[in-house]
């Protein structure tokens, strides 16, 4: 196993009990080894999996051993990111090609390179592979020393629900006397220090989520907490991490554009699950003085869940059930809800309990349960587990309240797929109602993202909302106000009809202060599709954007800056 660098020094001696806490990017600084490494260990095995086609050097086709004794001093796919010694992974992309920047990896002093393609007129060393992105994946677990085996690996997957289950995880785990690290959509936890994730990737690239893996690992964390994506399943970006629990919260519409269709979106999440399998790269481990099962953990009320089960069964995994249906082990008997709170009854092999979850929205049940099933399985204290859910007071981004003294509600949520988007309205909708109001709906779809979903997502909206506005959520290098007009027809099927109770307005903070020029006191306004994002994403990159504190300035153009809870 190789050395880790040490932190980097950046400044004078602090004074005894002065030292500032390390970021994130100080912990992932310190987690790159130091130490090279020979590339023979990695031909070795990339020929064990049979992932090795052959090599090159001078352009011309030698024998995979003639590079072994080549030392590498990182892992990239990133060519701007190569230093003396970097072994430079070209990995084909949906907009650009890895091999077209060899060249430029070569000029910066890379000391080989994996392709698929063999690039005869380039001298440097090269080693052809079956699929570079796997290689790559294959390669980073290699440099960062097989992190994922220091570490109790709990991976979270679904269409809808993972954040917010993410968060409730680390926090029963972190309860129940295990420190855990967390990799996901809105934040990343090193250790103790939790830092904002400012990308729109839940699931990072090989490199940086093994280097994340590593440092969680230096740092003392006993378990990580991983969102893991269909893309991030599909791109080979897991590749080489022994998860140990899979859990997933459900299967809906979403990410049409990349897997093509349902069933492969599908297959993708199910991946994960054959991953539980028990192998020399995925041993059975002990994770804080215990011995950890691979175990599954299936919403019993999703209609795939079968599908699911099956795969856990066929990897060998234990596999335990949530939801509500009669047969799941853990199952909810009771629920009581508020604006504020969910107080839940369940059943579970440990007996019958109930948690207070100081989250709103009855979808937070199932999240919840699927925690409660986690603790189960790793057989942790059932009361430590309910002390950390019940501890959990937000998620950024989800259900989050905005209160400046306004006579209607402000409700930020990250909702962009139809299911969780007509679960939020179904939440809020009634609750509008009581006070004598109705649902006004800020939202958008992003661009060169899955277009069926669109004027699904329109329609859901029409059927359940007062007011609709339609604007910008990332139409990237998409003409956005096609985006819009696709939302739009399907709001217009349901009934809405524009400039009276339809309005398309691209740019989104002129959309929010229309939303809130147009709210009547007892309305609830939602904004939906941001959440916690610090950028949308346009023809020309990311440009900084934050939903609350754009909210907050729209309400204090309107003379609400403070008071209570609207």
């Amino acid at each position: 196993m190789t050395t880790s660098r040490p932190a980097p020094e950046t400044g004078p001696e602090p004074e005894p009990g002065t030292e500032p806490e390390p970021t994130i990017a100080d912990l992932l600084g310190a987690a790159e080894p130091a130490e090279p490494r020979p590339l023979g260990e990695l031909i070795t095995r990339l020929a064990a999996g049979g992932r090795l086609h052959g090599a090159r050097d001078g352009g011309k086709a030698i024998g995979p051993a003639a590079l072994a004794a080549i030392q590498v001093q990182g892992v990239t796919d990133d060519s701007r990111a190569v230093r003396p010694g970097s072994l430079f992974v070209a990995v084909p992309g949906l907009h650009v090609d890895g091999h077209t920047f060899i060249p430029a990896a070569a000029a910066a002093g890379a000391a080989a390179a994996l392709v698929e393609r063999p690039q005869p007129d380039i001298a440097l060393p090269q080693l052809v592979v079956e699929r570079s992105a796997a290689a790559l994946a294959d390669a980073a677990a290699w440099w960062f020393g097989d992190s994922s085996l220091r570490l109790g690996v709990v991976g979270i997957t679904g269409t809808d629900g993972k954040t917010t289950t993410s968060f409730l995880a680390a926090a029963a785990l972190e309860s129940a006397g295990l420190s855990s690290g967390l990799i996901g959509t809105v934040a990343t936890q090193v250790g103790r220090v939790r830092e904002a994730n400012p990308e729109h990737t839940t699931t990072p690239g090989a490199p940086q989520l093994q280097r994340t893996l590593r440092a969680m690992a230096d740092a003392g964390n006993a378990v990580a907490v991983v969102e893991t994506t269909s893309h991030g399943l599909a791109a080979d970006r897991v590749r080489g991490i022994a998860y140990d629990v899979a859990i997933v919260t459900n299967l809906t519409h979403e990410h049409l554009e990349y897997h093509g269709s349902w069933e492969a979106y599908r297959d993708a999440k199910l991946s994960l699950f054959e991953r539980l399998a028990v192998g020399g790269a995925n041993p059975i481990k002990e994770v804080g003085g215990r011995r950890w099962p691979k175990a599954a953990i299936v919403n019993a009320d999703d209609p795939s869940a079968g599908a699911f089960a099956g795969v856990a069964q066929e990897a060998g995994a234990r596999i335990l059930t949530y939801g509500t249906d009669p047969s799941a082990d853990v199952r909810a008997t009771h629920v009581e809800e508020d604006a504020d709170r969910l107080r839940i009854g369940f059943s579970a092999p440990s007996g019958p309990a109930s948690v207070d979850l100081h989250l709103a929205g009855r979808f937070n049940v199932h999240n919840a349960l699927a925690v409660i099933a986690l603790g189960e399985v790793l057989g942790l204290d059932p009361e430590a587990v309910r002390a950390g859910l019940a501890g959990v007071r937000v998620v950024p981004g989800r259900m989050e309240r905005l209160a400046a003294g306004q006579p209607f509600g402000v409700v930020i949520d990250y909702a962009h797929s139809p299911a969780s988007l007509e679960k939020v309205l179904g939440l809020l909708a009634p609750l509008a109602a009581a006070r004598g109001g109705g649902v006004i709906a800020v939202f958008g779809s992003a661009g060169e993202r899955d277009t069926e979903k669109r004027p699904m997502m329109g329609r859901i909206a029409a059927e359940r909302t007062r007011l609709i506005v339609v604007t910008d959520e990332d139409p990237r290098d998409e003409d956005r106000i096609a985006i819009l007009d696709d939302i739009a027809r399907g709001a217009e099927d349901g009934g809405k009809r524009r400039d009276r109770d339809l309005f398309v307005i691209a740019d989104r903070p002129t959309a929010i202060d229309a939303a809130f020029e147009r709210a009547r006191p007892g309305d609830i306004v939602l904004l939906a599709g941001k959440g916690h994002e610090q950028s949308i994403i346009g023809p020309h990159g990311p440009v900084p954007y934050d939903e609350r504190a754009t909210a907050l300035a729209a309400l204090a153009r309107l003379g609400y800056d403070g008071g209570p809870d609207a």
